[in-house]
């Protein structure tokens, strides 16, 4: 039974290249190296998710409603670390 299935993508000859040399050498197919690159920007993409709702979550603990909350904040830390 197939396990894998094939995808037609069209990328810009200058990626193409970069990605066939990148692919041998490391002694990879294109296919494991786009496959790889994926997991990866997948992988990152939920951690940056959890981050963000881990940081609302803080935000609503220490009141922080909106990005001027969050600006002024930096700034009264900042000038906190100066003296």
């Amino acid at each position: 039974m197939r396990t894998e299935n094939t995808l037609s993508i069209t990328l810009p000859p200058d990626l193409v290249t970069k990605a066939q040399q990148l692919a041998d050498r490391e002694q990879r197919t294109i296919s494991e190296l786009f496959g790889e690159a994926l997991r990866r920007y997948l992988a990152a993409d939920s951690e940056w998710d959890s981050l963000l709702k881990r940081m609302r979550e803080i935000g609503k603990v220490t009141g922080v409603q909106s990005e001027e909350d969050v600006e002024r904040l930096s700034d009264e830390y900042r000038c906190e670390r100066r003296r």
